[in-house]
């Protein structure tokens, strides 16, 4: 890589410009043939299918005591951990190899499902369903404590692997993944906030005549969500799964390198999922705060006979609301959001979505710190090995800590980021500085709220 393109990069990276972009695959050509290649997303694939295999076979059949099976921290620690990681660099990438259409892909591939397109109605209704399906899954992930439980756990994973066979079954492609995924939905959210994006060259899409990247050739199969290159417009939906750059013949599909904080600027929380994932994912992390390390909570548990499913519920509930209002009172803030063009938009979202995303990394990272260090006694005591027993290590309190509420800062430093562009670009002129300044008092009292919890 020559200095050339390592300023450029630095530029597309930390100055925003909403022209700013890199094509990744004209600068590596590698890069692209990996793409093209489909036999490279087989093999991830296949690599997922096996490890989630074994995760599940563990959780059903394997101990049941925490400190003696590593599924638990394989699916918590490394796995989650990881998925919210990829959201920052990569996007919905992770969705291109997910192993829950694993068993759709095999009844599909012997011809054994109906060759149909999903419903219109589930474009308009997939957002609720899904936001239903996550709230549901933080809820129970909670109120069972399914960290500690391998059988749990393996339930979840195949209740999810369930829903998507049911589709698959039911459906030509990948419609679980395109409408009612709850992993697919949180993802999409947080993929506005990744440095890539997915894109077509439009001037050469213009006058093409087999849409071969959407409705695919000679046996190929197009986009598994019915999407195609030429219409992806944002990170929500497109899987950044590569099919389309075999099958273009134009070779417009490209992967760009951009702004992190771009997408969210120029969509301005248009959106409906975002509108919905937002403040729930952040209340369902107050809430999980609140419940693992006050020690109010306990007491307010002990009013309710000790029943966690009321006790989480209510502070969760009450979280919701909190956020719902929050961003309701900083559209007002910003005065600005409808446009004749544009159409309704919610400008607090984007500025929460950064602090949002960052504040499910804090919480899963947390459990991986505390964990990573005891990996190797589990495994030598699941598997009788006792060359690992001695292996184990503790990572420092202090140093947990600190970077958890470094990336909280970052979190909060994105927020307010957004909400000057905002201010002084997109909608110069027509905030007041004073609604401003109160903006920035929202963003910072909430990370203060976040920083105390941790």
């Amino acid at each position: 890589m020559n200095l050339k393109l390592l300023k450029e990069i630095l530029r597309v990276l930390f100055v925003y410009d909403p022209e700013a972009r890199l094509d990744l695959f004209t600068h590596f050509p590698r890069l692209k043939s990996f793409f093209a290649n489909r036999r490279n997303f087989a093999i991830l694939r296949t690599f997922g299918d096996i490890i989630f295999t074994c995760l599940i076979l563990m959780g059903l059949f394997g101990p049941q005591d925490p400190s003696s099976n590593i599924m638990l921290f394989i699916s918590w620690g490394v796995w989650w951990t990881s998925i919210v990681l990829s959201w920052f660099f990569v996007g919905r990438m992770w969705c291109g190899v997910c192993p829950f259409p694993g068993v759709g892909r095999i009844l599909q591939a012997l011809g054994l499902y109906r060759k149909k397109l999903p419903l219109q109605t589930f474009a308009k209704w997939c957002a609720y369903g899904a936001t239903g399906l996550l709230a549901l899954i933080l809820w129970v992930e909670a109120v069972t404590h399914m960290k500690n439980s391998p059988f749990l756990t393996a339930l979840l994973l195949l209740s999810i692997l369930l829903g998507a066979t049911i589709f698959a079954a039911l459906y030509k492609g990948q419609a679980w993944c395109r409408h009612f995924c709850p992993m697919g939905k949180i993802i999409g959210s947080a993929a506005t906030m990744s440095i890539l994006e997915f894109r077509p060259l439009l001037d050469k899409c213009r006058g093409c005549k087999t849409f071969a990247c959407k409705r695919g050739k000679d046996g190929i199969p197009g986009c598994p969500v019915y999407l195609g290159a030429y219409a992806v417009k944002n990170n929500l939906i497109c899987l950044v799964c590569g099919h389309c750059v075999p099958l273009c013949d134009r070779d417009s599909p490209r992967l760009f390198l951009r702004h992190p904080l771009k997408e969210l600027i120029l969509n301005k929380g248009r959106y409906l999922t975002c509108a919905y994932i937002i403040p729930f994912l952040m209340a369902s992390q107050i809430s999980r705060f609140i419940q693992e390390r006050t020690y109010w909570y306990q007491s307010f548990k002990e009013f309710f006979g000790g029943l966690e499913i009321i006790s989480y519920s209510l502070v969760l509930a009450a979280c919701f609301v909190l956020f719902l209002g929050i961003i309701r009172l900083g559209a007002h803030l910003f005065t600005f959001y409808e446009d004749e063009l544009f159409g309704k938009f919610s400008p607090m979202v984007p500025v929460l979505v950064p602090m949002a995303f960052t504040g499910e990394l804090v919480y899963r990272l947390d459990y991986f710190l505390k964990e990573v260090g005891n990996f190797f006694p589990i495994l030598s005591r699941q598997f009788h090995i006792q060359t690992f027993a001695s292996w184990g290590f503790v990572v420092p309190e202090w140093l947990i800590v600190f970077l958890l509420k470094f990336v909280l800062v970052v979190g909060g430093i994105g927020a307010t980021y957004v909400s000057w562009v905002f201010y002084s670009k997109e909608f110069e002129g027509l905030v007041p500085k004073k609604n401003f300044f109160a903006i920035l008092l929202l963003i910072w009292s909430i990370t203060l709220l976040y920083l105390w919890l941790v």
